[in-house]
């Protein structure tokens, strides 16, 4: 049984967002039954469809919060992403707007972003003044000296060879035919695969980068798992280590620690971890005081 077929109570409300560019983005209101107490953000990780983070969003209604999921512009299908030109910092755009929409909703309510991978890569580039938390699960650069053991020496290959090879060749990256992460358009890819190989990450493509990061002042929750195979515990504090004006909290734990199998990188979000969403997520979502 999955966590949301539990909470039938909570309504859920298909809607069309509009970025900035007139794009419309395809997303999903999950809506509490009694007077909410908050708003939330769920900005998706890459090549992560919304309906990944359903379980979580439901959870969050049942607790009482607004929540938003949303799909980046080109996951729609493979002829989207062959047709999609717009790269990393587009989808950084997306995940703006998106924002722009809860905090429009919220009415006054305490807003939370929570930002799963390249969600939490997000954060300077969203309206995060006028957030009352940011948490991150599992979220760091993608610089590849950084990477874990096991594809730290084999990035290059990707990004160097791999990747722009089968992305000129299929119009976008078959991650999924190669098994090697996931489909994602090829403009998204060429400037990833840029980033992976620069010390400075996204700072190769946008300029007074570190300013961007130094002027997120709300609190942070960052939570990672030791058994991240795309994460490393270098890469979580190369991300993090740029919001030097934010006070940050930092959870990190085993498989052991949280009494699972296994977590890795998209682990967390799955409906059985629901009791995990109690203990890690909810104490540091704005509007927790409400509840009591």
């Amino acid at each position: 049984m999955l966590y949301d077929d539990r909470h039938n109570d909570v309504r859920r409300v298909p809607t069309t967002l509009l970025a900035s560019d007139g794009r419309e983005l395809s997303a999903t209101w999950f809506e509490p039954t009694g007077a909410p107490v908050g708003a939330v953000l769920v900005a998706p990780a890459m090549a992560t469809p919304a309906a990944y983070y359903a379980a979580f969003a439901t959870w969050l209604a049942a607790q009482g919060y607004r929540a938003l999921t949303f799909d980046l512009r080109g996951m729609e299908s493979v002829a989207a992403m062959k047709a999609e030109t717009g790269d990393v910092l587009t989808w950084f755009g997306d995940m703006a707007d998106a924002l722009d929409a809860v905090l429009d909703a919220a009415d006054g309510l305490p807003v939370s972003y929570v930002g799963h991978s390249l969600g939490g890569q997000a954060v300077p580039f969203v309206d995060h003044s006028r957030l009352d938390s940011i948490l991150t699960v599992a979220s760091g650069t993608g610089y590849w000296r950084l990477n874990s053991p096991s594809v730290k020496w084999r990035a290059p290959l990707l990004w160097l060879g791999i990747a722009p090879l089968a992305t000129r060749i299929a119009g976008y990256y078959p991650g999924r035919s190669l098994r090697i992460l996931d489909n994602v358009p090829a403009g998204v890819m060429r400037q990833w695969g840029r980033w992976c190989l620069h010390e400075d990450y996204l700072g190769v493509d946008v300029p007074r980068a570190a300013e961007r990061f130094a002027s997120v002042t709300t609190p942070m929750t960052v939570l990672s798992f030791t058994d991240d195979e795309l994460m490393s515990r270098a890469s979580i504090a190369d991300l993090h280590g740029r919001f030097v004006n934010a006070d940050q909290v930092h959870q990190r734990y085993s498989p052991a620690q949280l009494d699972v199998p296994k977590m890795g990188h998209h682990g967390f979000f799955r409906s059985r971890h629901a009791e995990l969403w109690d203990e890690l997520i909810l104490p540091y979502l704005g509007g927790f005081e409400a509840r009591r």
